[in-house]
């Protein structure tokens, strides 16, 4: 009855560990992501790699936790009293009852504003046609001359020097000095890009640095810098930061290049691939007229056989085969010259960008494959000639003209048959004998088919 009577009617108490894990089930419901600024402060990162720090204004701040899987991402780590932005997550510690962020992305607080500058920009850009490709400017095969505009002291103009030195070291470089960050930078490049343009030596322009924050790069975003690259009347590339840095010059440039030294490798030619090319050129030549030797060699030879006996054919194919050679050495001297012309263009455009005793080799090669050509010509033409004298010879040899000139004659009977033999005549029949200027008729009185000697019948 006492107990009854004594009996607790307060309401139940929450546990501490309940009353936190509502709590946070609340915030984690309510707030399911949100964008926080302020001041960083108290920051610190133990050996588990993980980021904890507080966001505070000028009234308030927050506890902030951001695990290693996610800041890892972060390309620059923020140090005590940046001004960044978080997105995240609201929630409680548990353990401690403390209300807090779990930061999911960090970024400095004006990126924000610089990403929309840049998309309005990149739009009104692009609205008014300085991104079409039909406006971009192609680029020289071999550049005469190239400039830069960028830092004299950093690292891209470093590496854009070594690459067209190891690539092409005869093309002269002239660098327009900038600075490239920084609030002065924007001015200082528009001006550089302006007296390139107005230097007029080069014939591409490289325009770019290193890698660096999007408030590094941030001058190569202003609408004075593009709209000078849009300007130029010079070919131009942008080559600003790394490869996955995207600029406003990156889309009004001719060609964009993901670093500095991709931009020299673009923009020069390889010296090498050069030589290949002009041995190439020089093997084809000489295969191309010997080709050329070889058909006409077999046309004349099959023209040679279709000579025949008599003597007028024989002096127009001589005619023909004398038209030939003729023909043969003006087409071989005129492919000569055409090939010394080009050879001559070829080793001044060399002299310009390779090095003086490689030019000179290749000269020499080419002077000693001429000459070979020359020889070889020659040599297939005194042949050929000596060659028409001996048919011309054999031709006279069996001539029937020669035959009777030597003393012979051509003994015909009245019906203009050839006699052979003694037998096929009789005393009083009538014959003629073809000598070599005339014919001779006569009346045959005596026969005498021995293989003797003729003797008169009387004696």
């Amino acid at each position: 009855m006492v107990n009854d009577v004594f009996q607790d009617t307060r309401p139940r108490a929450l546990s501490v560990s309940e009353l936190n894990h509502q709590a946070r089930h609340l915030l984690e419901t309510s707030f399911m992501q949100v964008w926080v600024e302020g001041e960083l402060s108290g920051f610190s990162r133990p050996s588990s790699g993980h980021w904890y720090f507080s966001l505070k204004d000028q009234k308030s701040q927050v506890r902030c936790a951001m695990f290693r899987g996610l800041n890892q991402r972060i390309r620059t780590i923020p140090k005590e009293g940046d001004q960044v932005r978080i997105r995240g997550k609201v929630t409680l510690y548990e353990n401690r009852g403390d209300f807090q962020i779990i930061a999911e992305h960090i970024e400095p607080a004006g990126l924000g504003a610089l990403q929309q500058a840049f998309e309005e920009l990149k739009r009104k850009l692009q609205s008014e046609g300085l991104f079409e490709v039909a406006r971009k400017k192609p680029f020289p095969t071999l550049p005469a001359h190239i400039g830069v505009v960028t830092s004299p002291t950093g690292a891209a103009i470093h590496d854009i020097l070594t690459v067209l030195a190891r690539r092409c070291p005869a093309i002269p470089v002239t660098v327009y000095p900038t600075t490239v960050q920084g609030k002065p930078a924007t001015a200082e490049i528009v001006r550089a890009i302006e007296l390139a343009q107005a230097h007029g030596v080069a014939d591409v322009l490289i325009i770019g640095r290193g890698g660096g924050s999007l408030e590094d790069l941030w001058c190569f975003n202003e609408e004075a810098v593009a709209r000078a690259i849009a300007a130029c009347t010079m070919p131009t590339v942008s080559a600003v930061g790394h490869e996955t840095d995207v600029t406003i010059a990156d889309f009004v440039a001719d060609l964009r290049a993901p670093t500095p030294s991709a931009a020299a490798e673009k923009v020069s030619p390889d010296q090498k691939d050069m030589l290949r090319q002009i041995n190439d050129r020089e093997f084809r030549l000489a295969n191309a007229a010997r080709r050329a030797l070889q058909r006409l060699n077999t046309k004349l030879e099959h023209l040679s056989a279709r000579l025949r006996d008599p003597r007028r054919e024989l002096l127009e194919k001589a005619q023909r085969l004398d038209d030939l050679e003729l023909r043969l050495g003006k087409a071989m001297g005129q492919r000569l010259d055409r090939s010394q012309v080009r050879s001559n263009h070829l080793a001044q455009r060399l002299t310009m960008q390779s090095p003086g005793k490689q030019l000179a080799n290749s000269r020499d090669a080419l002077d000693r494959s001429a000459s070979q050509l020359d020889q070889a010509i020659q040599r297939i033409l005194t042949k050929l000639q000596d060659r028409l004298k001996h048919t011309a010879g054999t031709l006279n040899v069996v001539s029937p003209l020669a035959t009777l000139g030597r003393g012979y004659a051509i003994v015909r009977d009245e019906h203009g048959s050839i006699i052979r033999n003694a037998r096929d005549v009789a005393a009083g029949d009538r014959i003629s004998a073809h000598v070599a200027n005339g014919t001779v008729m006569a009346e045959v009185k005596f026969v005498n088919p021995e293989n003797s000697w003729f003797k008169n019948p009387g004696n």
